[in-house]
């Protein structure tokens, strides 16, 4: 049963799922379980003999998972998709669904510390085996390391003021929670408050969890993963990984022949893998974003492998 406190507003739940354009019989992936919002949509679209991967490190995500026997369950990060397919038994798929986004049980769960509401520990980590933390982060990073997560992740307006003060404070006392650090940075912070503190804590969250080099791994795996005519839907939450995943599926990547490990050693032809399925990204309609304000900035790209 799951835990009746944990909840998750799903972000583009029908259009992402329809763009898989899903067989009854396929088997697909779901690279982020998180609330399980996309999952329980694909289930309900296949048929007895169908079957679901869903990748999720974060052990809290499985509180909230159905009993099917069609679905199997990877605690693991989407960046070994390839690797857990094979110990599955499944190298290829029939889709693959990714949605890049925070889930609103991690954002609503102060412990977790992710939100700028509230207090929390300084953690950020999706999942907790993980040693760094956002704590470790801004209490052992240097200055010039801090400025580059802050003004590349966050794109912060005055990112090397805000790392020259937070190590000039932090050698003064250490750092405590996310109360603190809202308080500590009070006198840099330059406009919308809520709007910095915002992109302080995304650059926090990407630096820790390592988001950017994990999707950029689970991407170069999509062209072996996915059978010839499979989609990869793909949700991103901010201007970094949309423009990681528009670029991914526009450019050139290696053949199947990477599942052949006899061929693996010897230089590999690339070529066009994906047909575009959307110029434009999807956004959410305003009756969504109405509904659920924090899918405001969602953008679902389509792509078919050829």
């Amino acid at each position: 049963m799951a835990d009746s406190t944990f909840y998750h507003t799903t972000v583009l739940l029908q259009e992402a799922v329809d763009g898989l354009n899903i067989r009854p019989e396929g088997t697909y992936v779901d690279a982020t379980f998180g609330g399980g919002g996309h999952s329980r949509e694909i289930l309900s679209r296949l048929g007895t003999k169908g079957k679901l991967l869903a990748f999720d490190h974060d052990k809290d995500a499985w509180r909230n998972a159905p009993e099917d026997a069609r679905l199997i369950r990877i605690p693991e990060n989407f960046r070994y998709l390839s690797r857990f397919l094979r110990l599955h038994g499944v190298p290829q798929v029939d889709g693959i669904l990714a949605d890049l986004g925070v889930s609103s049980w991690q954002f609503d769960t102060p412990e977790r510390g992710f939100s700028i509401r509230g207090e929390g520990p300084l953690d950020m980590r999706m999942d907790t085996r993980l040693e760094k933390t956002a704590l470790s982060v801004l209490q052992s990073y240097t200055e010039a390391q801090l400025l580059h997560i802050f003004s590349a992740y966050g794109e912060v307006r005055n990112a090397r003021q805000l790392a020259r003060h937070i190590v000039s404070e932090r050698n003064h006392a250490p750092l405590r929670g996310t109360g603190h650090l809202k308080a500590l940075i009070a006198p840099v912070i330059k406009g919308n408050p809520n709007r910095y503190l915002a992109q302080l804590f995304q650059a926090l969250r990407i630096e820790v969890n390592e988001e950017l080099a994990v999707l950029e791994a689970f991407l170069e795996q999509t062209p072996r993963c996915l059978l010839p005519g499979g989609r990869l839907s793909v949700i991103s939450f901010h201007s970094l990984e949309d423009r990681l995943v528009k670029q991914f599926m526009k450019g050139t990547h290696a053949s199947d022949s990477e599942l052949d490990p006899a061929q693996a050693l010897l230089p590999q032809k690339k070529e066009k893998v994906f047909e575009i399925l959307t110029p434009k990204p999807i956004e959410p309609t305003e009756i969504e974003i109405s509904q659920n304000p924090r899918a405001r900035s969602a953008r679902l790209r389509l792509a078919q492998k050829l």
